[in-house]
This record gives C-alpha cells, sequence and structure tokens, in this order.
C-alpha cells in the first residue's frame, strides 16, 4: 500500500506564522486559562478523562467505575476536555485557511527511512502514542502541561522535564533518521 496525499498545497496562500506572535498568544491563553478555569494549560488529564469513554465497550462499565484510576479523574466535561477537542480543530482550521491541508498518511520523512508501508506507520504512531501518554501521566503533566504553564510558572520540575524532553527527543531523532 502507498500513501494517499488529498488536497494541493498552494504556497501562494501558505501562512507562516510568527514564532513571536504565536508564543505571546500562547502567553495569553495561558493568562485566560489560569484566570477563568483556574487551571493551566494541559491535555493529558482530559485524555485520560475520555479514554475512560472508549474503555467501557471493551472492559464494562462497572469495570471503568471501579479502576482507582479513572475513579481519581472521572470523566467530566470541563475546560479541559473541550481543550482538547478544540486542538485539532483550531490545527484543521487553521490548515484549511492556509491553504496548506493535506491527508498524508505515510509522510516522505518516515518514507525515506522505513519505507512506504501504512500500517507499519499506523502501528509505530500508535506505539509511540502508548510510551508519551504513560511519561505524560508519569511526569504529572505533557508537554503543554509542563513545558508551557509549568514553565510559565518557574516549576522546577517543568524545567528539568523540558530538557529532558528535548534532549530524548533529539537522541531519537538521530537514531530514527541516521543516515544508513
Amino acid at each position: 500500500m502507498t500513501d494517499v496525499v488529498v488536497g494541493d498545497v498552494r504556497k501562494a496562500r501558505r501562512i507562516d506564522w510568527s514564532p513571536y506572535l504565536v508564543g505571546a498568544g500562547i502567553g495569553i491563553l495561558t493568562w485566560v486559562a489560569f484566570a477563568g478555569f483556574g487551571d493551566p494549560l494541559g491535555v493529558t488529564t482530559a485524555f485520560s478523562r475520555v479514554a475512560s469513554l472508549f474503555a467501557v465497550p471493551v472492559i464494562g462499565s462497572d469495570a471503568v467505575a471501579t479502576n482507582s484510576y479513572w475513579k481519581s479523574m472521572p470523566l467530566k466535561w470541563d475546560y479541559g476536555v473541550w481543550f482538547l477537542v478544540g486542538i485539532p480543530l483550531g490545527a484543521f482550521l487553521s490548515a484549511i485557511i492556509s491553504g496548506t491541508w493535506r491527508l498524508e498518511l505515510v509522510p516522505e520523512v518516515w518514507k525515506e527511512r522505513f519505507g512506504p508501508s501504512v500500517f507499519k506507520r499506523f502501528v509505530a504512531a500508535f506505539l509511540g502514542g502508548i510510551v508519551i501518554m504513560y511519561g505524560a501521566r508519569l511526569a504529572g503533566g505533557c508537554t503543554s502541561g509542563h513545558g508551557i504553564s509549568g514553565g510559565l510558572q518557574l516549576a522546577l520540575s517543568s524545567w528539568l522535564f523540558l530538557a529532558v524532553m528535548f534532549a530524548t527527543g533529539l537522541l531519537v531523532s538521530r537514531l530514527m533518521f541516521r543516515k544508513a
């Protein structure tokens, strides 16, 4: 199976965002989250809460209700869940408006290193998602929770998280995408 690309990337409409403008926007969004909702930015807690919905058909509602993890963070439709829903919707809208939207099942950088297999790409993405979610829950926050909210609060644990995250990302990228 080969990759599928849908949509045409039109360079004339492409919008390149200023990192300074985006950084200021994220800072303002963080202030709004703290002032309006009393919580920092973050999505892994909301993701874990939503996961309970998907667990019900697999393990049953009684198992979900008695699970100690989901007891500590029951599903509630708070701003965190809506923030989680808004991230992909906002990204999609931004890609549509900028004219850069396309569906790409196997990115070129992946294809060059690991081949064109859609199945292999999806399995790797799924396993990577499991690892990153486990790590984020173990660390008590994700990149947005620690990196943005915790970093803005000058939390030492968040700055340590950021340093380890970037170092690990560089190391893994170097190992995965080194020249053969």
